[in-house]
Parts: C-alpha cells; structure tokens; sequence
C-alpha cells in the first residue's frame, strides 16, 4: 500500500511550488484577454489555393486603419484577423481586400498556357480566380458587451466556488467525529482554487508562446475543471466517510486506506479523458486548441489535488484539532 498521507509535506511543498510557478507567469504575461472581453472583431478565412504572406496582407489592410491588427496563420491555408473596428462597413472592405490580393498572386503565379488570349492579341490573368477566400467565422463584439461579459464571467466562477462549498457541507452533515462536514468543504475548496489558479498560469504561458487568447469558451472550460476537480475529491471524501465507522485503525491510516483504494479510478479515468483530448489536441482545429489544453490541465491537476492535497488536508485539520 502507498504511504500518500504520510508523505504529505512533500505533496504540499511540490503543490506550493507549482502554485508560485503559477501566480509568477500570472503576473509577468498575465493573461491574454480576447475580443470577448475587450471589444474588437475576428474573422477566420480559408484559401483555396495559395495562402498570401503575412506582411503582405497587413501592408494590404494598413490602409484601411483597423486599429491593433493582428494576423495570425492558421495551417496551411487559413489565417486569422483580430482588430478593433468593429463596423460591418470595415468587414466588408477587408473581404474585398483580402479578395483582391488572392487573385493578384495567382495572376502572377499562373502559367502563360493558363492565360486568357485577348481580342487585340495579348493576355490578361484568367477572369475566373481558382485562389478563392472563404469567411469561416465572423464576431464582432463592444468594448461594453466585453466589460460585461468579463464582470459575468467573475460573477459565475465565484458563485460556483460558493455553491460548491455549500453542498459539500450538507453532503457531509452527518460526519461530525474526528473532522467536521465543513472542514471538508473547506479542503475542496482549496483543492478548487489550487488547481484553477495553476491552470490560470499555464493559460498565460500558452497564451505567451502560443497566442492564445482567453476568450468566454475559456470560461467554460475553468468551469468544467471545477467540476471535474471536485467530482474527484467528492469520490474519494465519501470513501472515506464509508471507511471510517469500520475501520480499526487511527483517521491518518483510514484517510490513507481509503485513497489507494480510490487511485486506480482516478488515474483510469482521468488518463481516459486526457487522451480523448490529446487526440483533439493533435489533429483538431486551431480554434479549440486552447480551450482543450485549457481542459487537459485543469483535469490532470484536479486529479492530481483530490488525491495529494485534499485529502491530506483533512488530516492536518485533525492533527491540529488533537492539538488544540
């Protein structure tokens, strides 16, 4: 049997240092808010052919002062737009633009055999472009609908922190001896916010290094490794509530007994779902990359915290308690 609990201060040293490790990217890149929360548009294109060079397309669009451009390649063909205008007249001359500049590069790239013979003699680029654009997503979002959404997404994390530790409470009520029902709720909410903020770190370092832009589907997923991390804690709390009228022994070695028998759920199921987003990782769509690794780290830590952080804690809650 693994001795987990007995090794507790190495699990909460190595959580404290990943913690900080956290906080510290938080604090130098911060994180990096998308149009949903600060206003502005994005648009997504697809070519058919050949997909323009960066600089050529910004040095195209420059013109028309969009404000904050940022053109961002996605694949091999497809590319994204983020600015701050937000006007349906600025979308429409960037479409024509985008458009123009795809048929002038196959213009110059088509063979002379591909040319089109003129009245007079000469020869013109073919009337019809095989190099189409195509507009996979257009959002366009307010500086106001952007503060608001970053006001109610606040709003639903901390409400959600709350109700979690209300229902932990009452689902505990009965457990009075040696750890009270809302010293549980207290380790989960812990576990909680251990893994949120880590998982708040790495989104400032992907969105350093990748260009990830936390966006509200990124709301989603935090809410989703909320739940996720407690589902797991809750499994191996009511073990150990199962546990603790017929065990003989002391509640360190109960609490420890009734995690190695919890472990190879936890780890089964969390390897499961993680490959599941491994493969979406690898050969999904760039538009949901960040909101899967978002998922893939928030649930390994979740797991991670339910086994290592929050179960210990209720032993140093009892330990404490004898002490008193």
């Amino acid at each position: 049997m693994l001795r987990i609990i007995q090794k507790r201060n190495y699990w909460f040293a190595l959580s404290g240092i990943i913690l900080i490790l956290a906080i510290l990217s938080l604090m130098t890149w911060k994180l990096k808010l998308g149009i949903d929360f600060t206003g502005g548009s994005f648009m997504e294109l697809s070519f058919n052919e050949e997909r323009p060079e960066i600089s050529l397309i910004k040095s195209t669009l420059d013109p028309l002062e969009l404000g904050s451009l940022i053109v961002q390649p996605m694949g091999d063909k497809s590319l994204a737009l983020r600015f701050q205008d937000t006007s349906e007249e600025k979308h429409q001359e960037i479409l024509k633009k985008i458009n123009e500049l795809a048929f002038s590069l196959e213009g110059q790239n088509k063979p002379e055999s591909e040319n089109v013979i003129k009245e007079d003699g000469g020869t013109t680029a073919s009337a019809v472009s095989s190099n189409t654009v195509e507009e996979l997503r257009y959002n366009a979002v307010g500086p106001t609908v952007g503060k608001e959404l970053r006001s109610k997404s606040i709003t639903a994390v901390t409400l959600v922190v709350v109700a979690i530790l209300c229902y932990i409470a009452y689902a505990f009520r009965k457990i009075s001896k040696p750890v009270a029902s809302w010293k549980y709720a207290v380790s989960a909410i812990i576990a909680v916010l251990h893994d949120a903020f880590i998982t708040l770190g790495v989104v400032a370092v992907i969105g350093k290094f990748l260009n990830i832009e936390v966006d509200t589907s990124f709301i989603v997923a935090v809410l989703t490794v909320l739940g996720f991390s407690v589902h797991d804690t809750i499994v191996v709390f009511d073990r150990i509530r199962e546990n603790l009228p017929r065990s003989n022994e002391d509640f360190e070695n109960t609490v420890n007994t009734s995690i190695n028998k919890t472990l190879a759920r936890s780890i089964n199921t969390t390897l499961s779902t993680v490959l599941a987003l491994l493969a979406i990782i690898i050969w999904g769509g760039a538009s949901i990359k960040g909101f899967v690794i978002v998922l893939s780290v928030g649930f390994l830590f979740g797991a991670y915290s339910s086994i290592f952080l929050a179960s210990p804690l209720l032993v140093v809650w009892d330990k404490l308690s004898r002490r008193a």
